[in-house]
């Protein structure tokens, strides 16, 4: 007999048996993660960890080795956990008076996340530590170990530990789901909370919505009107298609002065396991300040399919480029204004 509440579980079948969740259908991403943890010692083990002069030897160049090895195995360790492809791994440990604190960045570009493999890494450093002082301090202890940032997934967020990576909130996003039978209330949306989520989770400071019908009048008018309350990204779910009701690029296409065709192939290969992916009329580009609009800052336009999957798959590409994108179009990140 199934159980609901083991069917709303993500790791666990309808009869409760333990399973490894499929992610073949998500994009593959550039993804990072930060976590950061701290071990409490002795002033005296303190001293003698930062000189390097523990009993057992240099304590510093053994955690962090420990720490690196700890992530690339950590799907060995942790039984759900996905392997991921490691491309970079950085360790940082900080001797204070009686604390080394230490952050482990990862970098994969995979399928999922590499929030465990940091946090592995941290407490790998930790109990190295620990191991290496033990003659001298008995009563250490490891603690706090978090993820304190993470991105390039649907779930992105900025870090949460002062900021070290420099990220800033990013300005008002907004959304438009273009459905006849959703704004007629004959259905419920279940794309626009995947891409709130995902806004919110790469820093938006805010995030607005709008819900139409399929009309390009309605599509170009939500538009404007998420455009003029400040939001610099706007998304829409639906109607990218090739019913005769499926008007979305049609509505966008005047909108965009400058495209960016990449993204809609992007947005198509993230969903190649559904063949009729390659169905999907996606569109993306910058819309321009012009005194007509009554916008006074670029916006970037994307269209998103009207599935959940698809949407859940787009948000996997966008998170790690809107931030990118932003900067580019404000000109902060211009290539030429790098070179200089």
């Amino acid at each position: 007999m199934k159980d609901p509440v083991c069917a709303q579980l993500t790791h666990a079948d309808s009869a409760g048996r333990v399973r490894m969740v499929d992610v073949s259908a998500k994009a593959v991403t550039l993804r990072r993660a930060r976590a950061a943890g701290r071990v409490r010692i002795s002033e005296q083990a303190a001293a003698l960890l930062r000189d390097g002069a523990l009993p057992k030897g240099d304590g510093l160049a053994v955690a962090r080795v420990a720490a690196i090895a700890a992530v690339k195995l950590t799907p060995q360790i942790i039984p759900l956990c996905h392997p991921v492809p490691v491309d970079a791994v950085e360790v940082s440990l900080e001797v204070d008076l009686t604390q080394v604190r230490i952050v482990v960045d990862v970098t994969s570009l995979g399928r999922t996340g590499a929030e465990m493999e940091a946090l592995h890494g941290v407490t790998a450093a930790g109990l190295s530590i620990i191991d290496m002082v033990k003659a001298v301090d008995p009563h250490t202890v490891i603690e706090d170990v978090r993820v304190i940032g993470k991105s390039g997934g649907t779930r992105s967020a900025p870090d949460r530990d002062g900021g070290q990576d420099g990220s800033q909130a990013l300005p008002p996003m907004g959304y438009v789901i273009v459905s006849d039978r959703c704004s007629a209330g004959e259905a419920d949306d279940h794309c626009g909370p995947i891409i709130a989520h995902g806004l919110h989770g790469v820093g938006a400071d805010r995030v607005e919505s709008r819900l139409v019908a399929d009309d390009e009048a309605a599509i170009q008018a939500a538009v404007g009107q998420l455009a003029a309350a400040g939001c610099r990204v706007i998304l829409t779910s639906g109607g990218t298609g090739l019913s005769p009701r499926d008007r979305t690029p049609e509505a966008l296409t005047p909108l965009i002065d400058r495209p960016i065709p990449g993204i809609g192939e992007a947005l198509r290969a993230s969903a190649r396991t559904t063949p009729r992916a390659l169905l999907s009329r996606s569109c993306a580009g910058v819309m321009e300040p012009k005194p007509e609009r009554g916008i006074g800052a670029a916006v970037f336009l994307a269209a998103l399919p009207g599935a959940p999957a698809g949407v859940e798959q787009a948000m996997g590409v966008l998170a790690g480029l809107l931030a990118h994108i932003l900067a580019q179009m404000d000109g902060i990140d211009d290539h030429r204004t790098r070179e200089a």
